[in-house]
């Protein structure tokens, strides 16, 4: 079902396409321009958002981009006010939702990947069973957490059989403590993912993918605004949207140009990139019945305290997406 979904979302972007932009938003600009304030962070398959400037002010918007090492933070800066829009992780909508906060909206996914545990270099990881002992490195609370946690529930896998370590901060801190021998394996995200596999003392656990989740599957974040933005801003949001839905699909058909934004976007060595943009699936893949399975498993967890997944329709708007693809 993910992959048909992918799939079809793809397929809806290649046929955005081919319209004229004119045929997805309004050509006039906007009049005083519209200044919109966008959260991101610096990974792999938001390389799309550094692209959008030049259009954007074409259309009479001002893009204001605010950088956040995680998506915590952003999520936090959003529910504030600070910021028009967001990308955060795939839990975050839920998590809003269950703390009270009503002011966000959900527009997009952004992309999907398989996800390894990545373990160190000859430490056997053969099975799921191979965990048990180990010292694994985890950022708790983080979108990679949420989806690790969720196979091992659907696995029927004790979290206790292991020794988690928590690890906080960038994602080169993982990555440090791979290499050191701190801990055995680390559950991380791109770039951090591939670096440890591409400079030898890594490498991919490809039986052990826990993208695979009925739960939360391999979402790897989603565009997100809040309410008021998407009433009061929503010719400057809806641009938003079609230039990034467009540079995306752009994207996705040149693996060259891809790469080429995650190395402008992240800082990355180009070879590194090259092997990122292979990895990342650029798309709106995430659905709202996949955020309902998140939300009812992250509260079933206790990660969360309210099941809020009878919300989510509530607090989703796809009608930029439509519009922006045709659809």
């Amino acid at each position: 079902m993910q992959r048909r979904t992918m799939l079809g979302g793809l397929l809806a972007l290649a046929v955005a396409a081919t319209a004229p932009f004119a045929a997805r938003a309004e050509t006039a600009p906007l009049n005083p321009p519209v200044t919109l304030t966008v959260g991101y962070q610096k990974v792999g398959h938001l390389a799309p958002i550094i692209l959008l400037d030049d259009e954007l002010k074409k259309q009479g918007v001002e893009l204001k981009l605010v950088e956040f090492a995680r998506y915590a933070d952003a999520r936090t800066a959003l529910l504030s006010g600070s910021l028009d829009a967001s990308a955060v992780g795939p839990a975050d909508l839920a998590i809003a939702l269950a703390n009270g906060s009503t002011n966000v909206v959900g527009i997009m996914g952004v992309g999907s990947s398989p996800k390894y545990v990545i373990g160190r270099t000859g430490v056997k990881l053969d099975s799921w069973e191979d965990l048990k002992g180990k010292k694994v490195g985890i950022a708790p609370g983080s979108a990679v957490w949420f989806q690790f946690a969720a196979t091992l529930t659907e696995l029927g896998i004790p979290y206790t059989s292991f020794n988690a370590v928590n690890i906080q901060g960038a994602g080169t801190n993982f990555d440090q403590a791979l290499q050191r021998g701190d801990v055995d394996a680390i559950v991380t995200w791109e770039p951090f993912e591939s670096i440890p596999v591409i400079q030898g003392y890594g490498y991919f656990a490809k039986n052990l993918d826990y993208s695979k989740s009925k739960a939360v599957g391999a979402e790897l974040g989603m565009l997100v605004a809040t309410k008021n933005a998407a009433a009061e801003k929503r010719p400057a949001l809806e641009r938003f949207v079609h230039a990034y839905v467009a540079k995306m699909n752009e994207l996705s058909k040149s693996p060259k140009d891809f790469s080429e934004a995650m190395a402008k976007l992240t800082g990355l060595e180009p070879p590194v990139a090259a092997k990122v943009a292979e990895v990342i699936k650029l798309g709106p893949v995430i659905t709202p019945e996949q955020i309902k399975r998140q939300a009812k498993a992250f509260h079933d967890l206790g990660v969360i305290q309210k099941d809020v997944s009878g919300e989510i329709d509530k607090y989703w708007d796809a009608s930029f997406v439509r519009s922006a693809t045709g659809g």
